[in-house]
């Protein structure tokens, strides 16, 4: 199919002189292929002088010609002509119609053209015959290529580009390839863990927010690439990429991950300890599209991908332990499923039969036999280092064979050091690496921070650094699934968030020492949650559940594990920091990119203060509750006194030092301070942040014949 539009192209600048698609840059060459049709056959260009138009060919083509230019430059590849011999044949008809016989021999070409040549003084003044002789060289350039069809195969010109982050998101990712390769959309993270859709043209730099979409878990094409499914405040919804006002499909409590079919259903993931679901994008009710093999040692079904024909799906069997998946084969209104391979990750249908699937941070490709049920041939490697993340793989593929993928190059590795309260480093380094939450113990010797496997992953393990003897713990065995570690205020134990087999969030509770049982909380209807502290008096937990506005304390001892909502669900309150005797929450509230840094009363008569005077987030209570430390938003660190021995009062915030880093992370600081303010500890870059995170590539087809 890619031949016969190349053979179009090759007949409409033989018949106009000029090229079907223009573009000044390789981009926005592309950009004119992908969207726009070239101008009619008989519109001449504005720059041609009236010496040309004179002696050109009429203005007016040949009955037939402009039909058939349009027919082999069809978009969809099922609309175009489907043999180069058809194109023969029309070229055929085109030639008698303009009023010369012709032979069924192709070869007989050149002796017509001869005999046209040899009358040319009174072909010049015939605009028919013009036409009748571009009929005849294009006919038996179509024979040609008749002939040698399939013998030579026409590569299509091939693009590869990085995109970097948007500018004022702390994290963008997940870059999803619209179906017909004209867009990229992309989710990008603000300084306060809401995220967001933005789309960004191909040939474009700039990417626009898709409105309706905040505080979404992840972004998925529909068939038609005019609208995007999400999963938001749980319930499943669609948008115009152009924004508005989003459309309720169903609940979906739980549910993170879809796939948008051709065929106007779409499946949802649910939970990673529960079967598919699938469900009418018009609206309705969720209802099973899988069954779980727990023969097999699956416990859920995650990440479904629709095939092409809007029935067979892949998808995931999720494994106890965190482990590599079950890939597997469902189809619609059967429950059962064919087992292919295992994945490291999500998987991913790719045109041309193709399966890709991970092998630790290696994206591959196997030959698919829908009929037969089964993977064949050898993988195929398409990428390296792609980014694996919270999000188990971050790549996509269009119809047309454009890739993208997100890129983990270890740019951006951290180190640990220590500053005083003017920022200036001392000149040891503490720890090293793909490094995250810091978070230092009441009594200033020791240190908790997170270790992840990559620099663009969410989550690792926890480990505790001594600072006294430079060694460190690991503290959790999770897979590489903890995050958001805070200590108890004797500073015995810890706690952090962890994601159990299948990606339930839990509260895991243990020893700072390493040693002794671990205690775990779940949290309701398995959501997943950011833990903000752990508070005194009352040894309590504060986390925040991500989607909503929410945020609830949990008891951290006794037999009561009931989580209990700590403010009005109404004021989306993030960061939250309880002061030590427990009077009052200091926090981030505000619409972005404005947001302010309030202190509220949790007991006594209600109060509401603000504390920041400039955009601003993430309080530290500090010398006993006299003084918050926050971050502004062009990432300096500010002190603020605060005075509650009568009433409260805020003084006026001072700056202490700039950050060396942005916050990585929504959920963690990039610092932290002793209970005094005067002893920081902060993640340093050790070598610039990458230009550009985020890989696309035209090119599939031939990337996987080339191996």
């Amino acid at each position: 199919r890619s031949d016969i539009w190349a053979l179009g192209c090759v007949l409409y600048e033989m018949f106009t002189g000029r090229r079907a698609f223009e573009g000044r840059s390789q981009a926005s060459l592309i950009a004119a292929i992908l969207e726009r049709e070239p101008p009619p056959v008989a519109e001449r260009p504005s720059d041609v002088g009236s010496a040309s138009r004179a002696s050109g060919p009429a203005s007016t083509p040949p009955h037939g010609i402009e039909r058939l230019i349009r027919n082999c430059l069809a978009k969809d590849p099922d609309e175009r002509i489907q043999t180069a011999h058809d194109v023969k044949l029309q070229l055929l008809g085109i030639a008698e119609g303009a009023g010369l016989a012709l032979g069924s021999s192709v070869s007989s070409a050149s002796e017509i053209g001869a005999a046209a040549v040899a009358g040319s003084a009174a072909a010049a003044r015939s605009a028919r015959l013009a036409w009748a002789l571009a009929a005849f060289g294009l006919l038996a350039a179509a024979g040609i290529f008749a002939w040698l069809y399939p013998r030579t195969q026409t590569a299509l010109p091939e693009f590869r580009f990085r995109v970097g982050g948007i500018p004022g998101a702390i994290r963008t990712e997940w870059p999803r390839i619209s179906p017909d390769g004209r867009y990229l959309l992309l989710q990008a993270t603000d300084s306060l863990g809401v995220a967001r859709a933005y789309t960004r043209r191909i040939d474009e730099i700039d990417a626009h927010p898709v409105p309706g979409t905040e505080a979404l878990a992840r972004a998925y094409w529909s068939p038609d690439g005019k609208e995007i499914g999400f999963v938001a405040g749980d319930k499943l919804q669609r948008v115009p990429i152009g924004g508005g006002s989003p459309t309720v499909i169903c609940a979906a409590s739980g549910g993170y991950d879809l796939s948008w079919g051709s065929k106007g259903l779409i499946l949802v993931d649910k939970s990673d300890t529960d079967s598919l679901r699938v469900v009418p994008a018009g609206g309705g009710e969720l209802r099973p599209a899988s069954r779980i093999d727990r023969a097999s040692g699956e416990i859920g079904s995650a990440w479904p991908h629709f095939l092409p024909d809007g029935e067979h799906f892949l998808f995931i069997g999720t494994l106890s332990g965190g482990t590599a998946g079950d890939i597997r084969l469902g189809k619609i209104g059967s429950l059962d499923s064919k087992l292919l391979g295992r994945s490291d990750g999500r998987v991913e249908y790719a045109p041309g039969g193709w399966v890709l699937f991970l092998r630790g941070l290696t994206l591959l490709a196997q030959k698919l036999d829908l009929g037969a049920g089964k993977l064949t041939g050898q993988p195929i490697t398409i990428a390296d280092n792609v980014r694996v993340g919270g999000s188990s793989g971050h790549f996509s593929v269009s119809r047309n064979g454009i890739l993208a993928y997100g890129i983990d190059d270890g740019a951006g590795a951290l180190t640990l050091q220590v500053a005083d309260r003017t920022g200036v480093l001392g000149s040891k380094v503490l720890a090293g690496g793909n490094l995250g939450g810091p978070e230092l113990s009441p009594d200033g010797h020791r240190l908790l921070y997170v270790r992840a496997g990559s620099i663009n992953s969410e989550t690792g393990e926890v480990y505790v650094l001594d600072l006294d003897r430079a060694t460190d713990t690991r503290l959790t065995f999770s897979g590489g699934r903890a995050y958001t570690p805070h200590w108890s205020a004797d500073g015995r134990r810890f706690a952090c968030v962890t994601k159990a087999p299948g990606g339930v969030d839990h509260i895991q509770i243990g020893s700072s020492d390493g040693l002794g049982a671990q205690d775990s909380i779940a949290i309701p209807a398995g959501r997943s949650i950011l833990l903000w502290q752990w508070s005194e008096p009352g040894s309590r937990l504060v986390y925040h559940t991500i989607g909503t506005n929410l945020s609830y304390v949990v008891n951290a001892e006794g037999p009561d594990r009931s989580s209990r909502a700590l403010l009005d669900s109404t004021i989306s309150f993030w960061h939250l920091a309880i002061s030590p005797d427990g009077r009052f929450v200091a926090g981030t509230a505000g619409i972005i990119p404005g947001t302010q840094v309030f202190v509220q009363s949790l007991v006594g008569p209600p109060g509401r203060w603000q504390i920041s005077s400039a955009p601003a987030s993430r309080p530290r209570w500090v010398k006993g509750g006299k003084e918050l430390i926050f971050e502004s938003r062009d990432n300096r660190l500010l002190a603020v006194d605060i005075d509650t021995s009568d009433g409260f009062r805020v003084g006026t915030p001072h700056v202490l030092f700039p950050l060396p880093i942005a916050d990585i992370t929504a959920s963690g600081r990039s610092w932290t301070c002793d209970p005094n303010g005067e002893r920081f500890f902060l993640l340093v870059p050790t070598k610039s942040q990458s230009t550009g995170n985020i890989e696309v590539a035209s090119g599939f087809h031939s990337l996987v014949s080339r191996k």
